[in-house]
């Protein structure tokens, strides 16, 4: 990574910042998101047959911002349910929509 100097962000905290932006930067995830905004509470079932997707595609999805912090999710019975973390990241959703 360059030298990057800041007076406002830390090194550290830019490339956080861009690991989580990287995260949220593709148009399915995006929709996930968007599903998942006022807390909802959804299964990869429940997404895949929302976004018209297949459910190993879903689950890919998934998997990368649940890694990433952005998704958590928790058992229900057999159920896994999945829900994001905190719902700074729709609002980032909704302003980039905003700035489009």
């Amino acid at each position: 990574m360059p030298d990057i100097q800041s007076e406002t962000f830390t090194v550290q905290q830019l490339e956080e910042m861009s690991e989580l932006l990287r995260a949220i930067a593709h148009p399915l995830r995006i929709m996930i998101i968007d599903l998942l905004k006022d807390g909802k509470q959804l299964t990869v079932t429940q997404i895949q047959k929302e976004l018209h997707i297949e459910q190993a595609v879903a689950s890919h999805h998934l998997i990368i911002l649940k890694n990433k912090d952005v998704l958590d999710a928790h058992r229900s019975g057999k159920t896994i349910l999945y829900y994001l973390r905190n719902e700074y990241i729709s609002r980032i959703v909704n302003e980039t929509r905003l700035a489009v």
